[in-house]
């Protein structure tokens, strides 16, 4: 292969170059008539260059011959047509969630139901009632759309009776993430004061942001006590001081520590909150409502469970296994809450009025028990989707494709439940003359793309994470990736 450096040296190479057509030729052949007819001139200009740019870059690597060049000069038009579609495409689009992890935060995390779509729209499409109070036509607070319910919700899931207490007690301020609800807590209510946290707590969680920095961030102070492994309640109620402003609590998210451990329990802590009079912040962080004992994850701590024990203040993500849109809850004692309601930093992590409308109509197929396609995905036998995969499998296999379903483990994800794997099955590929990160790589560019992982020799499409009415979808889209890797591998 030749370098770009001796492209100008090579007389085989100049003789190719001078095979290259220029911009104004191009656009003046009959086979670009039909593009310039269609599209407008600049359009098609910019395009044509891209493509002889990338031309003139696989003729400098050494990656032409004579004939393939011309080959290549024929396509041209088809080229130009390929590169203006691939233009006009987003860069935000669906894919099919194939990898067995149904939390999968680089995929968006968890997909939203039918009526949280449907009121999206509705919002989206006019003006509507965000901080508006239709009774007194006064300018109201935008956490009403989802704080009534949310309080409703965890109400009658704890089988607390007197809602109307519920909602006099405690309240809901709702920001972009989990992260921003953290860090506005700390900052409201601990800026200046220290924060008692265990040592096996001062977690990291995706992107590199850490607690002690998040907390340092805040102006809070971070007191560490107990250790990595072992933290009794003893080491907080001695590092109570003058000083101390929250308890934090937080989840370990993203890691399991097994073995010689000893952790508080909620309870106690609540506990020793309220006899020193020191509020108790649990960063609860799946927004979990419902237990996951039956997926062999019963030590998932709930949204419930913070509830129930009277938590002081509680942080949790809006898109794990809640089911909702990107946000971050905080729900806590009215007093607290309003102090973070003074926080000018409030205004900087709010969310929009389509995050309301997807959370409320969330909060709602709770309370209504309505289908929520994450709670569905958890709770899919996996008999049920051996059957899919063996009928996939059946549609796809061919001569250059051995296709088989086979057994494997899916993961929740999203820094959820990090030692729970749940029993399914996948589509198993292998291509004749595709290595398996090749054969990746061909399904991530079909539309939509289909994202699977290697294992071993194998690319796997574990359907826990692909909807039902997707899976004839899948077998048209696996049989256009063979169609276009026989054209591209003769």
């Amino acid at each position: 292969m030749k370098s770009s450096e001796n492209a100008t040296t090579d007389p085989g190479l100049h003789s190719l170059y001078r095979l290259l057509p220029s911009l104004d030729d191009l656009l003046l052949s009959p086979g670009f008539s039909a593009i310039v007819q269609v599209e407008s001139h600049g359009t098609v200009v910019r395009a044509t260059r891209a493509v002889l740019v990338c031309v003139r870059q696989e003729i400098a690597e050494g990656k032409h011959t004579l004939a393939s060049l011309n080959h290549c000069l024929a396509e041209l038009p088809l080229a130009v047509a390929g590169e203006i579609d691939q233009n006009k495409r987003y860069s935000l689009r669906r894919v099919i969630n194939a990898t067995g992890v149904i939390l999968h935060t680089n995929l968006g995390r968890a997909p939203l139901s039918v009526s949280a779509l449907e009121h999206m729209v509705e919002i989206a499409t006019g003006y509507s009632n965000l901080e508006l109070d239709l009774e007194t036509g006064e300018r109201s607070r935008r956490d009403v759309h989802a704080e009534k319910l949310l309080l409703q919700l965890l109400s009658i899931k704890t089988r607390n009776n007197d809602e109307a207490s519920a909602a006099s007690t405690r309240a809901v301020v709702v920001v972009n993430n989990c992260a921003a609800a953290t860090f506005l807590a700390l900052s409201s209510l601990a800026e200046g004061a220290e924060v008692i946290v265990s040592r096996g707590e001062l977690v990291e969680i995706g992107g590199g942001f850490r607690i002690p920095e998040i907390l340092a961030t805040s102006g809070a102070r971070l007191r560490e006590v107990g250790t990595t492994n072992r933290t009794r309640l003893p080491d907080y109620e001695n590092a109570i001081s003058a000083d101390t402003g929250l308890i934090l609590r937080v989840h370990q998210s993203n890691f399991s520590i097994e073995g010689f451990t000893e952790r508080p329990t909620l309870q106690d802590l609540v506990a020793l909150g309220k006899r020193k009079n020191i509020p108790v912040f649990n960063d609860q962080g799946t927004g979990l409502v419902s237990s996951l004992e039956d997926l062999g994850a019963g030590e998932e701590p709930t949204l419930l469970d913070s509830f129930r024990l009277g938590v002081d203040l509680v942080a949790a993500s809006g898109d794990k296994l809640l089911g909702g849109p990107q946000c971050g809850l905080l729900v806590g004692r009215v007093d607290l809450i309003d102090r973070i309601r003074k926080n000018p930093l409030l205004r900087a992590f709010r969310v929009d009025k389509l995050t309301y409308a997807a959370l409320e109509a969330t909060l709602m197929d709770h309370l209504s028990e309505k289908p929520i396609p994450i709670v569905s995905m958890l709770h899919t036998s996996a008999l049920e989707i051996l059957r899919r995969c063996e009928w996939v499998a059946g549609e796809v296999c061919s001569r250059d494709l051995f296709a088989e379903a086979v057994p494997v483990l899916s993961l929740i994800g999203g820094g959820t439940a990090p030692a729970a794997r749940l029993q399914s099955s996948a589509v198993s590929l292998r291509h004749a003359m595709l290595q398996p990160q090749a054969l990746l790589r061909a399904l991530r560019r079909l539309d939509p793309p289909v994202i699977g992982r290697v294992y071993e020799d194998s690319v796997l499409l574990d359907l826990r994470t692909v909807e039902p009415e997707f899976d004839v979808k899948l077998v048209s889209l696996l049989q256009t990736a063979l169609t276009s890797v026989a054209k591209s591998c003769p």
